[in-house]
């Protein structure tokens, strides 16, 4: 996959979009996750199943060539209520069942969880895998009227998304953190409380997500570590009219664990 360049700067489109409303990018979106994961080793994920694609309460944020044929990377953020449990719920429930009542009780004001977010090797090392990705996430979680986040962290990013807000959840599993022994993983359970004042993110994302709020189209350079990618942005959600926050609430239930620890159901922030 060939990356367009200009001035020497990689040139990609981070657009986002609710999930049902482009099957194509979806599809595009899991078999670059699926190439990802497989070529590190985690072969258990691959096989989860790709509900979500047909989610109603499901939003994607995907990495692409301009001319949308290609796709480097990609976030996800799924809404409490919709057609399937929390991606958090499904990987940590068995577990700790606490996590239903702590996920209900966030879902009555809005609440979501970030989760799927990958990058390919292409583009590896601009921030596309970690901070660009994420600060939209957050941005872009407002448009749906969320107030709060879930994340559920592998180490390396655990870091990363307190810079942006989010903060250990200390009340679940072992001081927040579940092992799961298949895929050798500690995963760290954090929550981003408040979404629209983002009074516990540090001062530059702080400062980010609220220009990219208002800005919600746009081309900028964005900088990590000294190097450049040209982003164009395009994360104003289309078909809002067709979204019902309050209707995905009512429909929030408490959940139940099966008894068994499902690996292939964690999606990582």
């Amino acid at each position: 996959m060939e990356i367009q360049f200009n001035n020497g700067n990689p040139v990609v489109r981070l657009r986002a979009f609710r999930a049902v409303d482009d099957p194509r990018s979806c599809e595009l979106f899991v078999e670059g996750h699926k190439r990802v994961l497989t070529s590190i080793g985690v072969e258990k994920v691959t096989s989860s199943n790709n509900e979500w694609v047909h989610n109603p309460a499901a939003f994607v944020m995907i990495v692409e060539s301009l001319d949308k044929e290609h796709i480097y990377g990609g976030a996800r953020i799924h809404v409490a209520g919709g057609t399937e449990p929390l991606p958090i719920e499904q990987a940590t429930g068995a577990l700790d069942s606490s996590i239903y009542d702590l996920v209900y009780g966030f879902a009555q004001k809005g609440t979501g969880e970030g989760c799927g977010l990958w990058n390919s090797r292409e583009i590896a090392g601009y921030g596309i895998g970690s901070i660009f990705l994420t600060r939209v996430g957050v941005a872009m979680s407002t448009q749906i009227g969320l107030n709060s986040l879930f994340g559920l962290c592998a180490p390396y990013t655990v870091k990363m998304a307190q810079s942006v807000g989010y903060e250990i959840e200390e009340g679940i599993g072992n001081n927040g953190t579940f092992y799961y022994p298949k895929l050798d993983l500690v995963a760290t359970v954090l929550i981003l409380r408040d979404l629209k004042d983002l009074s516990t993110a540090d001062e530059e994302n702080n400062q980010a997500i609220r220009s990219l709020r208002e800005n919600l189209q746009g081309v900028r350079i964005e900088e990590l570590r000294k190097k450049k990618i040209e982003i164009h942005y395009d994360i104003e959600i289309p078909n809002m009219d067709k979204w019902d926050l309050k209707a995905t609430i009512a429909n929030a239930k408490k959940g139940a664990s099966t008894g068994d620890i499902d690996e292939s159901h964690i999606n990582l922030l």
